[in-house]
């Protein structure tokens, strides 16, 4: 991926993102707590602790020593399926730690991102190379993986608790992980012969095929912005989605069931 991405303007949308979400959990009635998640084995509680776990892993991060080279954003997503266990026992281990109990979990929460955040503060938001937990990456990439989580797990909150209003994530938060993720898709499947839609705030084209220069692509792929969000990340499936009328897709080319989820 060519275009570097402002650590400040992906901090600003982490954080923004953060608050939005905390707060609708401080909201969230504890009844609704000990229910399940749309996570499979995660309870609502273990899913708002993996919200401290995402701010956890900012703290992880530090400088990388002279001469380390930086992975894509792409390459650090592709860590996701192996760091898949790891994820899942710190994420339980800090709701076991707080009993499943709102206002502990909520402590937790508050206490690992006011570390990230002095993690950043101390460090200032130069697009340094950083050591993570996985592979290095710069500091703006790996920004914007903090603002694809909290953009995902709002949305998985969201349908865990389908009586509740949902989290109003700031729009800046939604558009830069809707935008990333599919600059992803282009960079892995590079091409001009599928447009994707995401409205209202991008597109890209991609998928190798005949180059289309002018006028509607012959191709094309129209998706809400919660709906991308699931398909990229593994909440849900094309084939599940072309069955139900939820995607509209135009065009021969016009699938994207082989390049997802990007992580």
């Amino acid at each position: 991926m060519a275009k570097r991405m402002d650590p400040a303007t992906a901090w600003a949308a982490y954080r923004s993102g953060h608050e939005a979400l905390r707060g609708w959990l401080a909201e969230l009635p504890p009844e609704h707590w000990a229910g399940p998640s749309v996570l499979p084995g995660w309870t609502v509680a273990d899913l708002a602790a993996h919200v401290a776990l995402v701010a956890d892993s900012v703290t992880a991060t530090e400088a990388a020593p002279r001469g380390v080279a930086a992975r894509s954003l792409s390459d650090y997503l592709t860590t996701y399926a192996g760091a898949a266990a790891d994820l899942s026992e710190r994420t339980l281990a800090i709701a076991a730690a707080a009993a499943h109990d709102k206002d502990r979990v909520l402590a937790a929460v508050d206490d690992r991102f006011e570390a990230s955040a002095a993690t950043v503060d101390a460090r200032g938001l130069d697009d340094v190379v950083l050591t993570t937990r996985r592979v290095p990456a710069r500091q703006g990439d790996y920004l914007l993986t903090r603002v694809i989580e909290i953009a995902v797990h709002a949305d998985d909150l969201a349908r865990s608790v389908p009586s509740a209003d949902p989290p109003a994530i700031p729009r800046d938060t939604i558009r830069l992980a809707v935008r990333t993720l599919l600059d992803v898709l282009a960079d892995r499947a590079p091409g001009r012969s599928v447009e994707v839609r995401v409205a209202p705030f991008a597109a890209v084209q991609c998928i190798e095929g005949p180059r289309h220069t002018r006028g509607t692509p012959p191709n094309t792929v129209d998706l809400t912005p919660p709906l991308w969000l699931r398909l990229a990340g593994g909440r849900t499936t094309w084939a599940a989605e072309i069955a139900a009328g939820t995607v509209l897709a135009s065009g021969q080319r016009a699938d994207l069931s082989a390049h997802l989820p990007l992580f």
